[in-house]
């Protein structure tokens, strides 16, 4: 009798059926919560492994990074802020890609829950993934070391500048960096300069050009070319044909009209004076590199290549110049001129090198250029001009800016 009373009175039976509900609500509430800061603190992780993917990345392509699993922690936490995230590892693996490095990065973690705990879930894990990858073409073929001038590269004139499937950098930060003026043109695999440049609609390029890139390091930084002693001829003219021996040249090389010279393999150090080639002298050699320096002399040596000179060299590919053709002295006065301007008919074949020097060149336009780099502090071109740089068998070091981008 009792049981049945119970099972019949209706008074508060909403009580009970409100408290099993109400569970359920909850949960349900809660789990909104916990996701949502788990949500958060995953974004905010993914944020940090991207920004330390492009840091290693980039280090990787670049050398630097000897400890990459140790320096990926220590970036990660740099940008990664979340202290309720709890046993935070990251991993990284590192593996060489064409022309540079990828970089592919995971992160895990622990977010202790407020609600869910009550449904025996303690915890949620998180795992984010990251990629980079550091790539540099070495495609360039002209490169402008100066930081501020403006009209570091100009091209002027009736000029066309031809860089036939490579391309041009220029470091000035100038809103005039790079100038192309006149009736001149420039065509390139592509252009890149600091700062800005004018004359935008004379330049033609297959892919693109960039304004307020960085700038591209010195790939000769670092090279140096032997000691050298006294003088093994002085002040050395030619009007005939001649061949001559690597050696110490002071005072400068003179090739007057009619003069054919041939240089044998080496180095030819040119001490004080000037290498002038007129028109209708001929230069040719293989495996050589003309420095421009000065020790028994009392001024640096420059050069004066003129129109309708006839010149074909090409670098050693070994040695110490190994890829350089001209190597200019590094105590060259800033902005000293040098005029490589021999016409269609010179051909530079490597690296034409005088990181201090104002490069004015005209060449190659008439020849089958392979490989031609030209590095200077400014250059000018002063007549159509041909560069190429299919220098696998040449030694030359490749330029270009790093590129550095996520992947998927």
């Amino acid at each position: 009798m009792l049981f049945a009373s119970f099972f019949r009175d209706r008074k508060g039976s909403v009580t009970p059926l409100l408290a099993l509900g109400i569970i359920p609500l909850v949960g349900s509430v809660g789990a909104a919560v916990d996701y949502s800061r788990a949500n958060a603190a995953r974004t905010a992780m993914q944020a940090a492994l991207d920004a330390t993917a492009i840091i290693l990345a980039q280090q990787s392509q670049q050398g630097s990074s000897s400890q990459p699993s140790q320096n990926a922690s220590s970036y990660f936490n740099a940008n990664f802020s979340r202290p309720e995230v709890k046993n935070v590892a990251v991993d990284v693996a590192a593996s060489p890609v064409a022309g540079g490095t990828s970089v592919n990065l995971t992160a895990t973690g622990s977010l202790a829950t407020d609600f869910l705990t009550l449904l025996g879930i303690p915890t949620l894990n998180l795992s984010v993934k990251s990629g980079a990858v550091a790539v540099a073409d070495g495609l360039g073929c002209v490169l402008s070391l100066n930081k501020t001038a403006g009209g570091a590269i100009t091209a002027q004139g009736s000029t066309s500048v031809n860089l036939n499937s490579c391309s041009l950098y220029d470091n000035s930060d100038s809103s005039t960096a790079l100038t192309v003026g006149g009736s001149a043109s420039l065509s390139a695999l592509s252009v890149g300069v600091v700062g800005d440049l004018s004359g935008s609609t004379s330049i033609t390029t297959t892919q693109g050009i960039r304004t307020h890139v960085g700038p591209v390091e010195d790939p000769y930084a670092n090279d140096s070319f032997p000691t050298f002693y006294a003088c093994t001829d002085e002040n050395f003219t030619a009007k005939s044909a001649v061949t001559i021996n690597p050696g110490v040249y002071c005072g400068g090389m003179k090739l007057n009209a009619g003069a054919n010279v041939t240089l044998n393999p080496g180095i030819y150090y040119l001490d004080g004076g000037s290498l002038t080639v007129n028109g209708g002298a001929t230069l040719t050699g293989t495996g050589v590199t003309l420095v421009f320096t000065k020790k028994n002399g009392s001024s640096y040596a420059t050069a004066a290549i003129n129109g309708n000179a006839t010149v074909n060299l090409t670098p050693p590919k070994s040695g110490s110049t190994a890829g350089i053709v001209v190597f200019g002295d590094r105590g060259i006065p800033l902005g000293t001129t040098f005029k490589f301007n021999g016409g269609a008919t010179q051909y530079l074949g490597g690296a034409v090198y005088v990181p201090t020097g104002a490069i004015s060149y005209a060449g190659g336009a008439g020849t089958s250029t392979t490989c031609t780099q030209i590095i200077g502090n400014t250059i000018s071109f002063v007549g159509n001009s041909s560069l190429a740089i299919n220098c696998s068998s040449y030694a030359t070091k490749p330029f270009s800016p790093l590129v550095v981008k996520l992947v998927s």
